[in-house]
């Protein structure tokens, strides 16, 4: 007999497919239209955008590091589906560019379909038990542990990366690229609420 209050390797599975399937076309949007992004994936961006290397690899290796702590604090389950997440997130925006072309997109509507994408594709790993790495652990582990909204926690780190983002791109895909951000962590923290719902 299964546990009703935990979701089945099916249902993880589906949810995980989806948040990072959503989350690499989101990327594949927003490094299109050449804007950047908050948390670690943005760094990645900004990382890929500064060498010329792939952002796969470079969001792969730069979640490294936080495994050994969501696996302190948030437990194996957590750090292996984050791991299955972010693996797949790689994958997929190497492959994706190269069956998704766009003829025309306009940047400002660009960088709210990222948002909306990328908050959608965050909001299923949370509920799944993942996230996709780095500041994503630290921010669920403070909105647990302190009540502080994951939204927010982003939020914060995010104005920092963007403060950085203008030594390499120019300030009006800067200001765009905020947008996008901005709808992304609204997303998080209007609907990722540990008294309203449950996630497990």
């Amino acid at each position: 007999m299964t546990d009703p209050a935990r979701h089945s390797l099916i249902e993880d599975a589906q949810g995980l497919a989806y948040g990072a399937t959503m989350a690499a076309f989101g990327i594949v949007i927003l490094t299109h239209l050449g804007l950047v992004t908050g948390q670690t994936a943005g760094l990645a961006v900004l990382i890929s955008y500064a060498t010329g290397w792939s952002f796969g690899p470079v969001f792969f290796a730069i979640n490294l590091p936080f495994y050994v702590l969501g696996y302190l604090r948030m437990g194996w389950r957590f750090t292996l589906k984050t791991f299955l997440a972010v693996g797949l997130l790689s994958a997929l925006s190497l492959w994706l560019p190269t069956q998704v072309s766009f003829a025309s997109l306009n940047p400002w509507l660009g960088a709210v379909l990222f948002g909306f994408l990328s908050g959608s594709a965050l909001l299923a790993l949370f509920r799944h038990g993942a996230s996709l790495g780095g500041i994503g652990i630290v921010a669920l582990m403070l909105q647990d542990r302190l009540g502080w909204r994951a939204g927010w926690v982003q939020l914060g780190f995010d104005a920092v990366l963007f403060s950085l983002a203008f030594l390499v791109i120019e300030p009006e895909l800067v200001l765009i690229s905020f947008v996008g951000a901005l709808v992304v962590n609204l997303v998080i923290a209007i609907n990722h609420r540990r008294d309203r719902y449950v996630a497990t």
